[in-house]
């Protein structure tokens, strides 16, 4: 992962991880421990899935609109293709000569 010049959206990706090993946790717990029908547990285990989902949904859309702001342009003009040293282009990734 690529460090971030702001510390909102660190902070958000970071929320990010935390929710999504949270919400994998409740996930596994429901399986290896399972759940009783109509017990009060199961709608606070759904409550809190809901949250932690709606909680990682924000944080990826703010992420999102930041990096739609702060993308960089692609220098893909003609002026920059054509001073490409294109004789060392290889496809398949840097050759050892030998």
């Amino acid at each position: 992962m690529v460090a971030d010049s702001n510390s909102q959206i660190a902070w958000h990706r970071a929320q990010i991880k935390k929710h999504c090993e949270a919400l994998k946790h409740f996930e596994t717990a429901r399986f290896n421990f399972g759940e009783i029908a109509g017990s009060k547990t199961i709608d606070r285990t759904q409550e809190a899935v809901a949250e932690l989902k709606r909680k990682i949904r924000e944080s990826e859309q703010i992420i999102a609109a930041y990096e739609r702001q702060a993308r960089r342009p692609l220098t893909t003009d003609y002026q920059t293709l054509a001073n490409a040293p294109w004789s060392r282009w290889n496809a398949r990734g840097p050759s050892n000569p030998r």
